[in-house]
């Protein structure tokens, strides 16, 4: 792939991911969709998926922001729900879905079938976060569903790895492929454990803003590269590290946050759309050379094989949900009462992404100098699966939830709480204040420190102004015009630098000083509009 191609590739691809966002329809999906249009049209370049590219360069990334944006506290609590689905959940449906693809497709050994188990076992860490964002999940399932597409990829490569060897006859043992896994998994961990900490302490000694955000680039490439150099599971490492840095990040200076907050999301929004574009490109590829098996008779085994999916899916998440209810009165008091809708959501939010597709491309095309059985076969399987259930599961979610009355997140009671936290952290600010000016060596101007009393007061009923009467005009609350006039009023100030430098009052780098002034105080005005 040269240059132009990828430049093409990313470009078009965020034009479409821009053009969903007035669509009812997913951004995942249309990506998906359009891919699969171009993957037949001329000129269109050969984009081939490249596990050695996806795998350490791609997956890293992904899962890195994925992990700083999620909860450390939240995955404690659902460590047991999280666990199930993203370990016991992938194991399980390895051996049952590659077990029922054995039956279904005659002359599939059941070493490859449970090759193919395994690479299409792990949803997918992009589309379950990328629909429960935008579907406004409720928080406990959102969590749930971040935390096993966060964990889930380890556990399918090394189920991979542990069936891949068992088919081209390397003798794997139960024992040993259980080995394998253990060592993979602490392994991944201890490397996260042993980075986390030195890392942290890098970002906070530098200094610089743009040395913090080159290392934070850098993070989930060495985290991953440093547990696959030992032989542990680098999904694991990037996971491990990511969440402390995210649970700490607090402790990191202001313009760091700032920058690498806009950093990530554009590197997090480039792979995600890039990503989605190349599963629908990759439909040459996969049809190419079936073999024995007729386009007829390989669609009617990926029908076979999506429907065990799903059903396997929901044949382990009821149990998983209920039995340790009903067989621990710790688990009943430590965890929320389930309703029916909960596990329902569970397992239909079960949609695979490109992981699975990137390890298919990985089996090897020939085996002792045999070819793979049925390699193009597994590979079309892969891809039918991935696309089936991110067409139908994705686009059946929304219905589903709003069917069965899911609730969604309680806006006010949100905004409650962080009223409430927010004065609780003014009133210490102002006590912290009065303490300072009431220090000889801070003497201020008096209309100075009426300004810093305003500012935290401002801040303190900013958000209680949320939770009072609209403007009956406008629709906005008292906040709401604060922020928009305040941002009307920064316009007019920018307006103005630029007519001085334009009229060589000033110069360029004086103007740069002073727009960045006013950048600062609009990303804060934007924030927390955002945020609203």
């Amino acid at each position: 792939m040269d240059a132009l191609s990828l430049v093409a590739l990313v470009a078009v691809s965020a034009a479409i991911a821009g053009a969903a966002r007035r669509t009812p329809v997913p951004a995942p999906l249309l990506l998906v969709a359009a891919g699969l249009a171009a993957a037949y049209v001329p000129g269109v370049p050969d984009y081939t998926l490249d596990p050695h590219i996806v795998l350490p360069l791609v997956l890293p990334p992904l899962l890195h922001t994925a992990a700083l944006d999620s909860s450390y506290l939240d995955l404690r609590a659902n460590l047991r729900p999280v666990a199930l689905l993203s370990v016991g959940y992938v194991l399980f449906a390895t051996l049952a879905v590659g077990y029922l693809a054995h039956l279904m497709v005659p002359d599939l050994p059941l070493t490859a079938a449970l090759v193919l188990g395994a690479v299409i076992a792990p949803p997918d860490a992009v589309a379950a976060t990328a629909i429960a964002r935008r579907l406004g999940l409720p928080g406990r399932i959102t969590t749930i569903l971040q935390g096993e597409s966060l964990v889930n990829d380890a556990t399918a490569i090394t189920a991979y790895k542990v069936a891949l060897a068992a088919a081209v006859g390397e003798g794997v043992s139960w024992a040993g492929g259980i080995t394998e896994f253990a060592v993979a998994a602490l392994g991944g961990i201890g490397v996260g454990l042993v980075l986390m900490v030195p890392i942290h302490w890098l970002r906070r000694s530098l200094r610089e803003p743009l040395l913090q955000n080159t290392l934070s680039l850098l993070i989930p490439f060495v985290a991953y590269a440093a547990a696959e150099r030992v032989h542990a599971s680098g999904v694991l490492a990037v996971v491990v590290v990511a969440l402390y840095l995210g649970h700490r990040s607090w402790q990191v200076d202001f313009a760091t946050r700032l920058q690498e907050e806009a950093v990530w999301k554009m590197v997090a929004f480039v792979l995600e759309t890039s990503v989605f574009a190349l599963i629908g490109l990759q439909l040459p590829h996969v049809v190419r050379d079936l073999g024995a098996y007729g386009t007829g008779e390989a669609l009617l085994y990926a029908a076979g094989v999506f429907l065990a999916v799903v059903v396997v899916r929901f044949v382990w998440v009821f149990p998983a949900t209920y039995l340790p209810r009903a067989m621990s009165r710790r688990v009943r008091e430590r965890e929320p009462e389930v309703g029916l809708a909960s596990p329902v959501i569970v397992g239909w939010a079960g949609m695979r992404g490109v992981v699975s597709l990137a390890i298919a491309f990985s089996i090897p095309v020939t085996v002792a100098g045999e070819a793979f059985p049925a390699r193009n076969l597994v590979l079309f399987l892969t891809f039918t699966t991935v696309i089936g259930t991110l067409v139908v599961q994705g686009l059946t979610l929304p219905p589903l939830i709003r069917a069965l009355k899911l609730p969604g997140r309680d806006t006010r009671a949100e905004t409650l709480a962080e009223a409430q936290a927010q004065s609780e952290a003014s009133r210490a600010a102002e006590r912290r204040l009065e303490e300072l000016l009431a220090d000889e060596r801070n003497t201020l101007p008096e209309p100075l420190a009426d300004r810093l009393r305003t500012v935290l007061e401002r801040r303190r009923n900013a958000v209680w102004e949320r939770l009072g009467a609209a403007n009956p005009v406008t629709g906005e609350s008292a906040d709401d015009t604060y922020r928009r006039l305040a941002r009307a009023v920064i316009e007019a100030e920018r307006e103005v630098f630029v007519r001085l430098r334009d009229e060589r009052r000033i110069d360029d780098e004086m103007m740069r000083t002073l727009l960045r002034r006013l950048d600062l105080e609009e990303a804060a005005a934007y924030r927390e509009a955002a945020d609203d």
